[in-house]
């Protein structure tokens, strides 16, 4: 019996500016579908060229090409600053699209030709949640408003300017992260909102993106025990089947945060991670940093629909979902262009965009976040 192509759920990160032997192996011998890029990876424009061809090359050996994505929302989570043209938090652009709704169109296009031009196919980006806890330690500016509604409308218009350029956006972090008081990076937030006040509010900015045909929605670490009192809504069945398939009728990928964030982490080994989410309905997981626990995710993928405590049927149905949003955006796959990044990153035009949000004051705009270094 042929092997499902289990590898192409999961996206890994590691260490360097180069590709590591850890990593190619995960891509040529274990099938892993895709990379993520962090600060830790970025030097220069030059470089960041460099290694995404250096992953295309690999992908080319492998029997599908590599998914190559990047954390690049703006403000301070901005893992190519300095590279790319560089833009405020995003509640500096809700404040903008006050007097210009087509700002965010026009601010995820230009973001995506820059990250195209330096080879990248997948932007964790836009924050959907709604910024309502003043006490956040992990959202705050990061959110495009503290009004559910415009939330959504900035997002949709983010999105589809974003896409509209060839690369694919994610709305996170379902079912919303906004209101809470711990930083699912260190431990488990828990909301105990009610489905009416998750409707009126937390969901509100998705149902928007998912209208605006969103390629990825990302789950939230975090426990809502009025929905589920035993697992987190990455792990949670009733929270990704029922609400967002269901409910919000989205098909396209459901991608978990980091599975080695502790808020998962420390409750459960990656091996029982991966049963759980897959089971819930995660299609594509993120493993950011440990290549060893990569590869022992995908070999217990395997095993899990070997043993048949996963059915062929699930994976089946997430390996469709991947592989449309690979055939949208990643497509006939080609290496980056010096040349053409050097013209398109931080052009005149892309700089005026920055500078006139520069512009733009947003009283309490610059509220740390503690996300600012996680990766």
């Amino acid at each position: 019996m042929t092997r499902l192509p289990l590898g192409q759920l999961f996206v890994v990160g590691f260490d360097g500016h180069d590709v590591p032997q850890s990593a190619r192996s995960l891509f040529v011998d274990h099938g892993a579908g895709g990379a993520i890029l962090f600060k830790r990876n970025i030097d220069s424009l030059e470089q960041t060229v460099a290694i995404n061809t250096r992953l295309f090359e690999i992908g080319q050996s492998c029997a599908q090409p590599l998914l190559v994505s990047v954390d690049q929302e703006g403000g301070r989570v901005a893992r190519l600053r300095g590279i790319c043209t560089d833009v405020p938090a995003m509640r500096v652009v809700g404040k903008a699209a006050e007097s210009d709704p087509e700002l965010p169109y026009r601010l995820g296009a230009m973001m995506a030709r820059e990250l195209v031009a330096l080879g990248f196919h997948w932007d964790f980006a836009p924050v959907a949640d709604v910024d309502t806890n003043p006490a956040n330690p992990v959202i705050g500016e990061r959110s495009f408003s503290r009004d559910a509604d415009v939330v959504g409308t900035i997002a949709a218009r983010f999105i589809e300017g974003m896409q509209g350029q060839g690369v694919a956006a994610c709305a996170k972090h379902f079912p919303g992260h906004g209101d809470t008081d711990t930083d699912s990076h260190l431990a488990l937030p828990r909301l105990p909102h009610s489905l009416e006040r998750l409707r009126s509010v937390e969901l509100v900015p998705f149902q928007k993106a998912c209208k605006a045909g969103v390629a990825s929605v990302m789950t939230a670490h975090v426990m809502f025990p009025a929905l589920d009192e035993q697992e987190p809504a990455t792990l949670s069945k009733t929270i990704l089947e029922q609400l967002l398939r269901q409910e919000l009728g989205y098909d396209g990928v459901c991608v978990s945060d980091d599975l080695e964030m502790a808020a998962v982490a420390e409750r459960y080994d990656v091996e029982v991670l991966v049963e759980k989410g897959l089971n819930a309905g995660c299609d594509l997981f993120l493993i950011c940093h440990d290549n060893d626990k990569a590869a022992r995710a995908i070999e217990a993928a395997h095993k899990l629909v070997e043993s048949g405590k996963v059915p062929v049927e699930r994976v089946e149905q997430a390996l469709r979902r991947v592989q449309a949003m690979k055939t949208r955006y990643v497509g006939a796959p080609a290496a980056p262009s010096l040349a053409e990044a050097r013209t398109i990153v931080r052009s005149a035009p892309h700089l005026a965009l920055a500078e006139r949000l520069a512009s733009i004051t947003v009283a309490g705009a610059e509220r740390a976040s503690s996300i600012v270094d996680i990766g």
